[in-house]
């Protein structure tokens, strides 16, 4: 799936200061082109594609696609899926980046163990997501969730430190490990329901509420650290499923991975002009599905 613009005459040779920014999940890669490499930055065209299908793109949606200049990305999947991808940049004479994360970047300390070991699509959003409080002047702790194949709940102070997060599976993981380890548990998809009456509904109620009940304990942990509020971001293609059931406050973000790429193509290749809007909601592609 792509969205592309008709391109002018001479836009597939024109480089400009275009930036190609990629987020490469367990299941699909994620792609947008943007005018320059900074938040705020027009988005020129976007598209999604699966892992299994990553030899389409040269000959494909990246065809008619003008020239990056530069190609940023987050990956985490492993290695050959890395070289697959590279492999169909080639298409452009562009260096190529992938974000490892480090001690500090793009105004974020990691306070993880091993900096390096902290995943980097963890890394970038949770960049983004303190981009995008900066960016309306806020300086408050904040909560980072992304639902997807996995669920990461991160904690950042008000400072700009990454203080530490969490893992869990998201709601097809869970699904699938009761099944393959529990009898009599092959079961349709049901409902959210406060008092589940039936086997599926007491299935996804309780993936639904183990979800919400992650993110409200580390809200409730980075609230007594801080003495303050914290403000939750929640992104992901399945973020929206979870929605409903949230009980903190928070706010719903779409492509916060894309927001912390443009916030670190800054810092690498270029400062913002003044009059760019770097919370600006044209930057991010939607998001398209409950699978990274």
């Amino acid at each position: 799936m792509t969205t592309v613009p008709p391109p002018a005459p001479d836009a597939v040779h024109r480089t400009a200061d275009t930036l190609l920014a990629l987020d490469v999940g367990n299941t699909r890669l994620k792609w947008a082109l943007y005018e320059a490499p900074h938040p705020g930055a027009r988005l020129l065209a976007h598209g999604v594609q699966f892992l299994e299908n990553i030899e389409t793109l040269a000959e494909g949606d990246w065809r008619a696609l003008r020239a990056p200049r530069w190609v940023l990305g987050s990956i985490v999947a492993g290695a050959g899926v890395r070289y697959r991808v590279e492999e169909q940049l080639e298409l452009w004479d562009a260096p190529v980046q992938w974000v490892v994360p480090s001690q500090a970047e793009a105004g974020l300390v990691n306070g993880y163990d091993h900096p390096a070991r902290l995943g980097p699509d963890r890394w970038v959003a949770m960049i983004g997501a303190r981009q995008r409080l900066l960016a309306r002047g806020e300086q408050r702790p904040c909560v980072v969730v992304m639902v997807g194949t996995a669920v990461t709940v991160e904690a950042i102070d008000a400072g700009g430190r990454f203080l530490g997060g969490i893992i869990l599976p998201g709601h097809g993981i869970m699904l699938r490990a009761l099944e393959s380890g529990t009898a009599g548990l092959h079961v349709p998809t049901g409902e959210v329901r406060a008092f589940p009456t039936n086997t599926s509904d007491a299935l996804t109620s309780g993936g639904t509420f183990a979800i919400a009940g992650a993110v409200q304990r580390m809200w409730d942990n980075l609230r007594a650290h801080s003495g303050q509020e914290p403000v939750c971001l929640m992104t992901g293609g399945a973020g929206w499923k979870m929605a409903p059931h949230m009980t903190v406050p928070f706010e719903l973000v779409e492509g916060l991975i894309f927001d912390g790429l443009l916030t670190i193509a800054r810092e690498r290749f270029g400062a913002a002009p003044a009059s760019a809007s770097p919370a600006s909601p044209r930057t991010s592609p939607p998001a398209e599905s409950a699978h990274r």
